[in-house]
């Protein structure tokens, strides 16, 4: 476990070991919040990283006709 300091200007270093070891880059945004007693920071990814976590999901639903078009079959 680490020890570091909160600054005059309320900020706080990320020790080199920890920066490493979790690839934070300059820049980098993180989520914070509290946890019981605790502050939990949280690396937002970006949207790339959500692609295909739903690989294998049936996107097929079934749909209602056209209100407007009373002679439209439903589905189609």
């Amino acid at each position: 476990m680490y020890t570091v300091t909160v600054s005059p200007k309320f900020q706080v270093v990320i020790p080199l070991d920890l920066r490493r070891l979790l690839n934070i880059q300059p820049g980098q945004k993180f989520k914070a919040r509290i946890q019981g007693d605790r502050i939990v920071l949280i690396p937002e990814q970006p949207m790339i990283a959500a692609r295909g976590f739903l690989a294998g999901i049936d996107t097929q639903i079934e749909r209602a006709g056209d209100r407007a078009c009373k002679a439209c079959p439903p589905g189609g």
